[in-house]
């Protein structure tokens, strides 16, 4: 009798074992934010554990967090993961010449439900580099110019004297023609690309997308080697790159919309837009 009644309660406990294995769906539970009674007891809770897969799993959705779910939680309480495609193919480099951006992109296929796992990022950049550039006529599309404000323009004759023998290089243009006025010029550029460094920097904070700006290549900034021109002043109607030379985390890229000329009259060469070239 006694053998019947505790193979009897033996069953009725591997019953109950059986019931709650694990399942929120056999326990009936599913319950929003976190809830430590939203459990689901393995084992009888005064038994001691000897294997972990008795350990209490929980139907609550902290349990994504904690990682102590039941093993069908996401399925019986609806739970559902973001999915996105497949990363789309890189895209050309942003630039006909020297450093640029490229980046791809994926979409999202099912949006995260009731604690789903929220959805990845779904841009990419990566940095390039178009090394062939011998299809450009105009070497200049290659350079980055590097800029000044033009309050400094003065001090670059600031050791200027009337002494003959101690300034020989400015007083003999003929024999030093990368100084002579004749040859200075100003062009202008439209900003296409700034960043945000030079919002910080009061000398370049006119450098801001959409701004147009007067660059002067003074006579002290000609090159020889580039045909009597200042390094870096771009080509008529193709994107190029220019940097402050005093603040090197403010770069970005312009457009030139205005041929080199002589003419330093227009506002933008007057004002705070105005730099020069290094």
């Amino acid at each position: 009798m006694w053998f019947l009644i505790v193979s009897g309660v033996l069953i009725s406990l591997l019953t109950q074992r059986c019931v709650e294995c694990g399942s929120c769906k056999e326990a009936k539970l599913c319950c929003p934010g976190r809830d430590s009674s939203c459990v689901v007891q393995k084992a009888p809770i005064n038994a001691i554990i000897e294997d972990l897969s008795d350990k209490p799993c929980y139907c609550d959705h902290a349990c994504l967090k904690l990682g102590d779910c039941c093993d069908d939680f996401k399925q019986a309480c609806g739970v559902v993961d973001c999915q996105v495609t497949p990363w789309g193919v890189w895209s050309t480099c942003d630039t006909d010449c020297g450093p640029g951006m490229m980046s791809r992109s994926r979409s999202i296929q099912i949006q995260p439900q009731n604690g789903g796992r929220h959805c990845p990022s779904l841009q990419q950049r990566r940095g390039c580099h178009v090394s062939d550039c011998h299809h450009h006529q105009d070497a200049a599309i290659r350079e980055i110019a590097m800029l000044l404000p033009g309050s400094l323009s003065h001090i670059r004759r600031a050791n200027d004297t009337s002494d003959i023998r101690r300034n020989l290089r400015l007083k003999d243009p003929s024999e030093h023609p990368e100084h002579d006025p004749e040859r200075e010029y100003c062009v202008e550029f439209e900003i296409l690309k700034a960043s945000k460094a030079c919002r910080k920097e009061p000398s370049f904070k006119s450098l801001r997308e959409g701004e147009r700006v007067c660059v002067k290549c003074e006579s002290e900034a000609l090159r020889k080697d580039l045909g009597w021109r200042c390094q870096g002043h771009g080509v008529e109607g193709k994107t190029t790159r220019w940097t402050a030379l005093s603040a090197p985390h403010c770069h970005g890229k312009w457009l030139r919309v205005q041929e080199a000329n002589k003419d330093c009259s227009p506002k933008t060469c007057q004002d705070e837009h105005a730099f020069i070239f290094v």
